[in-house]
């Protein structure tokens, strides 16, 4: 067996160092939802100003959000997802679904899934195979090598 020398390297760790923080996160919902102004994004999280300024410049510098000038007198800015940030939404919703399922309180806002040519339906997310297109369960993801850190 390996000889372990420290904890475990994963994207997982590096990843929650940047939108692992309860404020990140809440950022990022907002956006997704279409809040793009200071102040509407203060509302809905409930975050102090100072934090979700700081917030925003991590999340700006880190390239998971833009601001785009939507006013010059004052300066005032939107903020949207890049691509980065728009990956993000299958954490969003896995963490939404999980929450709704296994924690008491006030459920999240409904979601809908449309299609072009079809209606919207309400979106039951789920995790899928890029490959053989099947479903996603705990029991079938396994290490590709032997897990060293395995007792």
């Amino acid at each position: 067996m390996d000889e372990i020398t420290g904890p475990r390297p994963s994207p997982i760790t590096t990843a929650l160092e940047l939108v692992g923080e309860r404020w990140s996160l809440l950022i990022i919902r907002e956006l997704f939802y279409g809040v793009r102004r200071f102040d509407g994004i203060v509302r809905a999280t409930g975050a102090p100003r100072n934090i979700l300024t700081n917030r925003l410049r991590w999340l700006e510098d880190a390239g998971i959000v833009e601001r785009e000038l939507y006013s010059e007198r004052p300066p005032r800015y939107e903020y949207l997802l890049t691509e980065a940030g728009s990956d993000l939404l299958p954490v969003l919703l896995a963490l939404q679904g999980w929450g709704e399922t296994y924690l008491e309180g006030e459920p999240g806002p409904a979601l809908t899934h449309t299609v072009e040519g079809s209606r919207a339906h309400r979106l039951v997310p789920m995790l899928i195979c890029e490959h053989c297109s099947t479903e996603i369960v705990p029991e079938a993801v396994h290490l590709a090598h032997p897990d060293p850190y395995a007792v």
